[in-house]
């Protein structure tokens, strides 16, 4: 390895301008990455690990301009370069790989014509050999059948597909630095290990170095030399990643290191999946047993028609479980497992094609009009997303105050004082009650939501993801609150994720699921300590920083 380092930041500084005056998003930043080398910036959103990759790269939000510091590629200073310069160094020197592929492919394109275009630009293709070159770019980003998907527009792309064509336009030019700014964070774990194993291939055999932005120190520990961390903009910590993740000096890496999902897991890790190579049947329908069940499901299927196939859609296919008084059960599985489904079908949002769900041990299938009202209030759902289920033009009291008044529980002022309540029981300031969504965090936003759940006292509270969007640390505090409002007031949640890292921290039973099928369920300690189904093995294995074996 060159002692020379490919890239050198030395005390960046970035402002960005706004109408209260400028914001110091990034302050005093030193990195170097050498040539071949895999360099993990993590911390929490607003951290400024996202700015600093885009400072290096040229793109800057609007209003966004670096007022201090060098950035030099392979000696060339490039921090005011003009745009015209950059346009040239991008693609072809320094390639990228963003988070969000529906965002960041045109979705009036073709998936190939987005790759040719980087390869025309500058360049590496001609019109003659263009189709050729794009079909080796996907092909090379493990994209099967590429020439019949290059055809293709991102609409016809699973999540796991477009983040692979995302990697092959980064990756097209054969750029010498690939930033990958939370290349996975929106899937499933068994997808999100393929994704990196994909990245880290191609690094590997180009000699590209790698600038991975991340919030999970479980997986910057496990796919990097050196990791840095940042907060409010600057670098508390750096160093190489294992030391990191065992030994943090700075009280914010510490933090991050306890919160971290994936790094609780791998403490489990000692001889968990290696006791657990025996093959048994899974017992699915009679694992979760209480004598005092709030819900139980029994041979629940879902099937929708498909339009000019010979099949029909099975979504869920004969799964059996309860739930018991006052727990937790998760259900767990990538995505189209059917999980979710399941959930929509106990909300009774979507019927299901046979089997039976009761609530209470009435079959909610048969509910009067009375009744139905009932259990929609006793049974309260809080989603993935906070700002996609929150009315933007909504105050936050008008927000938690909209379920009391629908179903006309108590007078104005009751009203008022049960919000301000639900304000104290999520740690919410009441000042921030004449507030929009738009104005608060994720992590606020998503208090807000559990908020609103919890309005009109429900006996069960139905999870959908609703901490995968959101930081380790908000995350921690999240699921800490949802224990906590358990605690105080005997809450039974069901709880939908296919992160079995954050399932392993709030769950009593999992249940795990593929292909609409129940295939494992158990109390959580022996889901994690002596998983029986090959499916569920694999999906333990997958979680980010799992093969660390962390000592606790």
């Amino acid at each position: 390895m060159s002692s020379t380092p490919l890239l050198s930041v030395q005390g960046l500084a970035v402002d960005f301008s706004t109408l209260d005056g400028p914001v110091h998003a990034v302050e005093g930043v030193d990195l170097e990455i050498s040539a071949g080398e895999t360099v993990a910036i993590v911390g929490e959103s607003g951290s400024g690990k996202s700015t600093t990759a885009m400072a290096i790269i040229g793109l800057l939000a609007g209003g966004g301009r670096i007022t201090a510091g060098s950035i030099r590629l392979d000696g060339r200073e490039i921090s005011q370069a003009p745009e015209r310069e950059m346009r040239t160094i991008r693609g072809r020197d320094i390639g990228l790989v963003p988070q969000d592929p529906m965002s960041n492919l045109n979705p009036v394109a073709k998936i190939g014509t987005q790759v040719a275009e980087t390869l025309l630009a500058h360049g590496l293709a001609t019109r003659h050999n263009v189709s050729a070159k794009v079909v080796e770019a996907l092909e090379a980003a493990g994209l099967p059948d590429a020439a019949k998907r290059a055809k293709q527009y991102p609409h016809e792309f699973s999540g796991g597909m477009r983040q692979r064509a995302l990697i092959a336009i980064g990756m097209a030019c054969n750029p010498r630095l690939l930033i990958a700014d939370e290349p996975t964070s929106a899937l499933d774990v068994t997808v999100q290990r393929t994704i990196l194993d994909q990245i880290g291939a191609m690094t590997r055999e180009l000699g590209t170095a790698v600038l991975l932005i991340t919030h999970d120190l479980g997986l910057a520990a496990e796919r990097a030399e050196r990791v840095i961390v940042m907060h409010r903009g600057k670098v508390v910590e750096q160093g190489a990643a294992r030391q990191i993740l065992e030994a943090p000096q700075h009280p914010y890496t510490q933090s991050l290191v306890a919160a971290a999902p994936s790094v609780a897991v791998a403490r489990l890790q000692p001889q968990a999946l290696a006791s657990s190579t025996k093959e048994r049947a899974p017992e699915a329908s009679g694992a979760v047993e209480a004598s005092d069940n709030i819900v139980e499901m029994k041979n629940l299927t879902k099937v929708y028609p498909v339009r000019g196939r010979g099949e029909d859609f099975v979504a869920v296919n004969d799964v059996s479980l309860v739930i018991p008084r006052g727990e937790t059960v998760a259900i767990v599985g990538e995505s189209g497992s059917g999980k979710t489904t399941t959930a929509r079908m106990l909300l009774k949002v979507i019927e299901p094609t046979s089997g039976l769900i009761t609530y209470e041990g009435k079959d909610i299938s048969k509910l009067n009009r009375a009744e139905t009202r009932d259990f929609r209030q006793r049974v309260q759902p809080i989603f993935q997303d906070p700002y996609s289920s929150l009315n933007p033009m909504f105050t936050i009291e008008r927000l938690i105050a909209e379920p009391l008044e629908f179903y006309k529980r108590g007078s104005s002022a009751e009203r008022r004082t049960r919000v301000r309540k639900l304000m104290d029981d999520v740690a919410l300031p009441h000042s921030m009650l004449r507030r929009y969504p738009s104005e608060l965090s994720g992590g606020q936003r998503q208090r807000v939501a559990i908020a609103r759940a919890l309005a009109l006292s429900p006996d069960l509270i139905v999870c959908d993801e609703p901490v995968s969007a959101l930081d380790v640390l908000v995350q921690d505090q999240i699921l800490t609150l949802l224990r906590d409002l358990q605690s105080e007031y005997g809450l039974s949640y069901l709880f939908i994720s296919h992160d079995l890292a954050v399932v392993r921290l709030i769950s009593d039973y999992v249940c795990v699921m593929k292909d609409g099928a129940l295939v494992e369920a158990a109390t959580s300690e022996e889901i994690f300590t002596n998983p029986r189904d090959p499916y569920t093995r694999r999906l333990l294995a997958s979680i980010p920083g799992n093969e660390l074996d962390i000592a606790s």
